[in-house]
């Protein structure tokens, strides 16, 4: 089982119109030679789904510069101007989603779950169209699955298989995005042969991985 592949065999999964996750938090834990090779292919009509936006020149930012999205699903936009800038003058839909919920949207997504409830929003124009439960009392809200075409992640370490190894924060959505796309594709930061990782050490395992590039300098 070999799946390290050329990065242009890599993008090529990716197609106009695609929903793409893209892993880290402030372009910590982003792959960048994928962000880079998406932006060569020019890609265009991405639903990209992110923590943020990164900045204007890393991370999944340079998707943003290069006007590849059509919608962008965040956290939060702040450390990319270029992304506000786009929202504002209504170039490109964006969508706000809680840290907590966002992650919790993918994870469901990812483990075939119908969706979370969460009191997060109850109250605010968060709420607007939603469908309310009551637990025990409380109303929660009902927030359903999310999915994607692609997800693009970054890890320190990789085997062949496509065991996977994160460093510190830069799990970050990594993770979780995993299990959430039809394809996932991984930049590992270093590659080694299978069964040079100690399993205790496998953060995400190879069932959920479909190519990885080499991210190594």
């Amino acid at each position: 089982m070999n799946k390290v592949v050329a990065l242009e065999e890599a993008i090529a999964q990716i197609k106009d119109g695609d929903v793409v996750m893209v892993g880290g938090f402030m372009a910590n834990g982003t792959p960048e030679k994928l962000m880079d090779a998406l932006v060569a292919a020019n890609i265009k009509d991405i639903t990209l789904i992110c923590n943020d936006t990164g900045f204007v020149d890393k991370g999944s930012g340079k998707l943003v510069g290069n006007k590849q999205c059509k919608k962008i699903i965040a956290s939060h936009i702040g450390t990319n101007k270029e992304t506000g800038r786009q929202m504002t003058e209504g170039e490109t839909e964006v969508q706000l989603i809680p840290q907590g919920t966002l992650v919790e949207q993918i994870r469901a997504g990812g483990y075939g779950l119908g969706g979370i409830l969460t009191a997060t929003g109850i109250g605010t124009l968060v709420e607007e169209g939603k469908d309310k439960i009551v637990v025990d009392g409380k109303e929660y809200l009902l927030e359903k699955p999310i999915t994607a075409d692609v997800a693009l992640l970054y890890a320190a370490k990789a085997d062949r298989a496509g065991n996977i190894v994160y460093k510190g924060s830069a799990n970050n959505f990594n993770h979780v995005m995993a299990s959430a796309a039809k394809t996932t594709i991984v930049e590992a930061g270093e590659i080694v042969e299978i069964g040079e990782i100690d399993p205790n050490e496998v953060v995400t395992p190879n069932i959920f991985i479909n190519y990885i590039v080499d991210g190594g300098k």
